[in-house]
C-alpha cells in the first residue's frame, strides 16, 4: 500500500475518528485505526465495540491496500508534521511515514482482527440543520444520569413532529427540555430515540461544519451521516419517562433576571459554598430584588442581591448551586432566564425563550 495525503487533511480525519478508540481495552487491536486506501480516496476506521467511527478523505493513491496502526500514535506525528504532503507506504508488517525531512517508521497490526465496520438498514431517519442541533446538544447532554442501573435516563430523548425537533433530559433532580422550529422535509411523519448522551455530543462535535447530520436508528443501533463521517453507536432500550407530567401547570411566582449578573453573582457566592452545596434565593416581590446566601460548614457566610422584576409572592428557596450554574452555563449568548415557581417547597422551572427555546426545571434542597 502506498499513498500521499495532505497533512492539514490527515490530522482532522485522525481527530475524528480518535473518539472511537478504545481507552482502556486489553485488545490491541481497538487502539488502532484501519486506514484502507482505494482510488482516491483513503477510508480511516475506528471502533471500540460500543461506538465506530469512519471517515473518508481524498488522496493519492499509488498502490490500494489496508493495514492498522496505533491511532493516538500517528495521530500525534502528524500534529507536529509541517503543512505539506505527508506519503505512506507500508512495507510487509511495517509503514514507513516521509514528510519533507522527517521519517518514521511504526509496526502494523493485523487487519483480519479489527472489528468489522457495522452494517445497517435504518428502520426511520430524520436530517436535521448541524449548528442547531450541536447548540441544542450542548443544552442538554450533561443532564443526563451516569447510573448504569437507570440505562434509559443515560440518554438525551429526540423528538421530531411538525417540525419541531425537542431534546430532553433528565438526572432524577432536573430535567432539560429544549425545542425549536426547522424544516424537515427528510422526514415521514414522527421521529423519536433515546440516544446515549456522549455519543450525542460527540457525533454533533465530529459532524460540526457540515450543512446537515444524518440521524437514523435501528432496532440496535443509532446512526449519524454527515459529509463523508459515519458515526454509529448501540440505542437505548426502554422507555423514556412522561416528562410532561413533572412540569408545574401554573406558577404563582415569575422572577426575570439578567443572565450576566446571575452568572456572576451566583459564582462569588458559591466560594463560600464550596463544602455545603446550597444556595439560598430570597425573592422580595416589594422591593424586586432576589439575594442569593451561602454558609459555609465553618460558618463562613456570602450575601449577594440583584434587582429583579418579580410577579406574585416572596418567599425563599434554596437549590444546589452546580445545578444552577451548569443551566447558566449554557445560556450564554442569551440575556435573560425566568424563574418561574409554583410554591417555594416545589421545584423551580427556569425558562429561556429565544430561536432555541430553554426550559430547566430543578428540584430544591432543604437548609
Amino acid at each position: 500500500m502506498k499513498f500521499t495525503v495532505s497533512q492539514s487533511s490527515l490530522a482532522e480525519a485522525l481527530g475524528v475518528v480518535m473518539k472511537g478508540v478504545a481507552g482502556t481495552s486489553t485488545l490491541p487491536i481497538l487502539s488502532g485505526v484501519l486506514v484502507r486506501a482505494t482510488d482516491g480516496v483513503i477510508e480511516f476506521q475506528t471502533s471500540n465495540y460500543t461506538i465506530a467511527i469512519r471517515h473518508r478523505i481524498a488522496a493519492r493513491v499509488d498502490e490500494e491496500g489496508a493495514m492498522v496502526v496505533p491511532c493516538k500514535m500517528l495521530l500525534n506525528i502528524t500534529r507536529t508534521l509541517p503543512d505539506a504532503p505527508v506519503t505512506f507506504e507500508q512495507v510487509e508488517r511495517q509503514v514507513q511515514i516521509r514528510c519533507e525531512k522527517s521519517s518514521f517508521r511504526l509496526n502494523t497490526l493485523d487487519v483480519s482482527d479489527f472489528p468489522e465496520f457495522p452494517t445497517f438498514a435504518l428502520e426511520s431517519s430524520v436530517e436535521l440543520p448541524a449548528d442547531i442541533l450541536s447548540e441544542m446538544v450542548a443544552r442538554t447532554w450533561r443532564v443526563t444520569s451516569t447510573d448504569k442501573n437507570r440505562p434509559v435516563l443515560n440518554g438525551v430523548y429526540l423528538t421530531v413532529e411538525n417540525n419541531t425537533v425537542r431534546l430532553v433530559a433528565t438526572d432524577s433532580y432536573r430535567l432539560a427540555v429544549c425545542d425549536t422550529q426547522v424544516e424537515t422535509s427528510s422526514l415521514d411523519g414522527s421521529f423519536e430515540l433515546n440516544v446515549p448522551s456522549d455519543s450525542f455530543n460527540d457525533a454533533v462535535q465530529l459532524t460540526g461544519g457540515q450543512g446537515s447530520i444524518l440521524i437514523g436508528a435501528t432496532d440496535t443501533q443509532v446512526v449519524f451521516v454527515a459529509g463523508n463521517t459515519t458515526y454509529v453507536a448501540r440505542r437505548i432500550e426502554g422507555i423514556f419517562p412522561d416528562y410532561k407530567r413533572l412540569l408545574p401547570p401554573t406558577c404563582a411566582t415569575t422572577v426575570k433576571i439578567g443572565i450576566e449578573a446571575f452568572s456572576a453573582a451566583l459564582k462569588r457566592v458559591a466560594v463560600v459554598a464550596q463544602g455545603n452545596s446550597a444556595v439560598k434565593f430570597g425573592i422580595d416581590a416589594d422591593a424586586g430584588i432576589m439575594s442569593l446566601s451561602a454558609v459555609s460548614s465553618d460558618q463562613d457566610a456570602a450575601d449577594e442581591t440583584l434587582d429583579v422584576e418579580v410577579e406574585g409572592d416572596s418567599g425563599m428557596i434554596a437549590f444546589n448551586y452546580h445545578y444552577i450554574q451548569s443551566c447558566l452555563d449554557v445560556l450564554k449568548r442569551e440575556k435573560e432566564i425566568t424563574l418561574e415557581l409554583q410554591s417555594y417547597n416545589q421545584a423551580g422551572v427556569f425558562k429561556s425563550y429565544d430561536k432555541i427555546n430553554y426550559l430547566y426545571l430543578v428540584m430544591p434542597v432543604r437548609v
